[in-house]
């Protein structure tokens, strides 16, 4: 049975040409005269050699001696060893640094097979199950929560799985008490140390523009604090009264309910929600003369309860989106308005009062300057009468002013 389908194991041979010149120091390369050099020339320099001048020659190339140094050091070749990549010449130092892979186990340079795996590069003996040490080269492995395991391990794992959170850096398993959430990644927390003082981190590290830190410094780095319990807000923040919030720390200051986004209304340095700001520094009713406990209507420069806002012809509701006429400063249907106007145009006219009656009414409203002397008709004796209202003290009442009335038409 081959691997399972989320296993994958590559190999391949390093391609690179790897031939030894001759070895030696340069008073072993043979002169000029001795090689057939003929019209050959330096495969570098492209100049000839000179009589009795030392040559290199490696693969059917020749080369002045100064000529024959690395591609990218420009340095003798240590041991006349060298590495040929796409017709140019490298010593091994500079062979591995710029096309070696490095193993993603020991850190040294790969020359020869190389196991691609878990987005990294292995010696063959290096690339193990990381709970058993086996190897993996050869017999494939199963990613299991960021780690290579063999076939055998990864069946235990998955038998003895439970809630449990690995360590996304090490692959252990992580107490609680020692998580660390980085990068939405579980960590073990003395993995890291401060970004601004460098101590090792606990559970309580906060972050701040990607870097991690303490929580001694995270509060003293210009976090806003919340205006009810003083501490550092670190998520989402409220901006209101001129202080800064923790979002379930904003609430009404008659309720204490959060606002929890919700509309909020300011007095005197609180904030409170609609329902209590009404009850206490709401405004009165038209209609019913009442404190509006919800939702107001604002209309004729007036103030309505919702349920109270109405036609007074008929009655009827009229809701804050409706259509309505004014009329003598209230409200009125549309339908309801030619009513209205008939009642006042086709009202019978009034009756002019009779002197004794016309005093009745005309004595406190004379007091409230409402109607001018001129408006009323009395006889001669209730004239007189009236006359000496005029110089009545300041003091006198309303309601004396009634029993006075009373007694003058009784007399």
């Amino acid at each position: 049975m081959g691997p399972p389908a989320d296993s994958q194991v590559i190999s391949a041979e390093f391609q690179g040409d790897v031939s030894g010149a001759d070895s030696g120091g340069y008073d072993n390369y043979p002169p000029a005269d001795e090689l057939d050099v003929g019209d050959d020339f330096c495969l570098h320099c492209h100049e000839g050699f000179k009589v009795n001048e030392k040559v290199v020659q490696a693969r059917n190339e020749k080369y002045h001696i100064d000529c024959f140094v690395c591609a990218q050091c420009f340095q003798p070749f240590p041991d006349g060893v060298y590495y040929d990549f796409d017709g140019r010449k490298y010593c091994e130092h500079d062979f591995h640094v710029l096309f070696a892979p490095c193993c993603g186990k020991c850190g040294y340079f790969i020359v020869g097979r190389v196991i691609k795996a878990m987005n990294s590069s292995w010696h063959p003996e290096c690339f193990r199950c990381q709970i058993c040490d086996k190897c993996l080269a050869d017999d494939g492995f199963v990613k299991h929560s960021g780690r290579a395991l063999c076939h055998e391990c990864n069946a235990r794992e998955k038998a003895n799985s439970s809630d449990r959170i690995l360590c996304f850096k090490c692959h252990s398993y992580v107490d609680e008490t020692q998580q660390l959430k980085y990068q939405s990644e579980v960590y073990h927390a003395y993995h890291f140390t401060c970004s601004s003082c460098g101590s090792e981190l606990s559970s309580d590290a906060r972050e701040k523009d990607g870097d991690l830190c303490c929580l001694r410094c995270f509060d003293k780095m210009g976090i806003p604090i919340c205006g009810a319990c003083r501490r550092p807000i670190e998520e989402r923040v409220v901006h209101a009264l001129g202080k800064t919030w923790h979002v379930e720390h904003f609430v009404c200051a008659r309720c204490e309910k959060p606002f929890l986004g919700s509309r909020h209304y300011e007095k005197k340095g609180l904030a409170y929600c609609e329902l209590h700001y009404q009850q206490l520094f709401g405004m009165l009713c038209y209609s019913c003369n009442q404190v509006i406990p919800g939702e107001t209507v604002f209309a004729l420069n007036k103030a309505w309860c919702v349920d109270h806002f109405g036609c007074v012809a008929c009655d009827r509701r009229i809701s804050p989106k409706t259509k309505f006429y004014e009329f003598d400063l209230r409200p009125v249907y549309g339908s309801e308005l030619p009513k209205c106007t008939n009642w006042r145009i086709e009202a019978p006219p009034r009756l002019p009062p009779s002197p004794q009656s016309a005093l009745v009414e005309f004595v406190p409203c004379f007091f409230f300057q409402e109607f001018p002397m001129s408006s009323v008709q009395l006889t001669p004796a209730c004239e007189t009468w009236v006359r000496k209202l005029k110089f009545l003290p300041r003091s006198f009442s309303a309601s004396s002013c009634d029993l006075f009335t009373l007694e003058l038409v009784n007399n």
